[in-house]
């Protein structure tokens, strides 16, 4: 989680390039460490969904721009949703704006994406930049790269079935330490634990992470799906079922006063 929006208005949110049946989708705010605003998630969800059904796409690799793969949610943009108003409207559940918009249309398509989705984590990724990886099935991490999951000191909970995949990937006391401390987690500590499975070099993270969603991408599209469908399926229930909890829990704790008094903090910081 991170700062507020802000970018040049011809800069695309995401960039997205195709070649040899890899989509790469790039988060494009680097001079807010790509924190997620609306039209991130949008534009990401986007070059998802599209991925999803065409046939020249059979791999999609997520990254970022700059010198950080996500910091997570937009703070700034997280503290105008925590109004009495946006909260009226269901607007600061935890999820972004209703009607598959933000983050619930973001997480619709990443936790279904029925292809390969590979990361490569080129820098620090805080928030949603740590709990998306659970959902990507192969992630190569930059060997200075760092991932933090700031919930309890923000005064919420964690999203995206973070209470669930962090424990089924890197075991309880790992993910409890991780949850409960906010420390930070560096690039090894993440292999050992399971979110990625292995690091490279700053300079090449990208370029190794895109050499091996080519190899995939060489398989038969029809296998690749009907394989990563088959692995969905034994988790679905179980991250359907955490979802709910959590936006139950995000939703009455956004805005109220831990939460409140972190947003403050954090933006007379700023």
């Amino acid at each position: 989680m991170s700062e507020g929006a802000g970018e040049g208005a011809n800069e695309p949110a995401a960039l997205v390039a195709d070649a040899d049946g890899v989509r790469l989708v790039t988060f494009n705010r680097p001079d807010k460490l790509n924190a997620f605003d609306q039209e991130l998630y949008d534009s990401v969800a986007a070059a998802l969904t599209e991925a999803a059904t065409d046939p020249d796409v059979s791999v999609a690799v997520l990254t970022g721009a700059g010198r950080a793969f996500s910091a997570g949610q937009d703070l700034g943009e997280m503290a105008r949703l925590a109004t009495p108003e946006s909260r009226a409207e269901g607007g600061a559940s935890g999820t972004g704006a209703a009607g598959g918009h933000g983050f619930v249309g973001l997480l619709a398509i990443v936790t279904t994406f029925p292809k390969p989705l590979l990361a490569a984590v080129n820098g620090l990724g805080v928030g949603l930049g740590l709990t998306l990886l659970p959902h990507c099935d192969i992630v190569l991490m930059a060997e200075s790269a760092r991932l933090k999951a700031p919930f309890v000191s923000l005064g919420v909970a964690p999203e995206a079935a973070g209470s669930y995949t962090l424990p089924a990937t890197m075991g309880w006391q790992a993910a409890a330490l991780a949850l409960f401390t906010t420390d930070w987690i560096d690039a090894p500590t993440a292999v050992a634990t399971g979110l990625a499975l292995r690091t490279a070099a700053d300079d090449k993270v990208l370029e190794e992470t895109l050499l091996l969603a080519r190899r995939i991408a060489a398989m038969p599209l029809v296998s690749l799906v009907e394989t990563k469908q088959l692995m969905l399926a034994a988790r679905n229930d179980s991250v359907r079922a955490a979802r709910a909890r959590e936006d139950e829990v995000f939703g009455r704790l956004t805005g109220a006063a831990a939460n409140k008094d972190a947003l403050e903090s954090f933006l007379d910081r700023r």
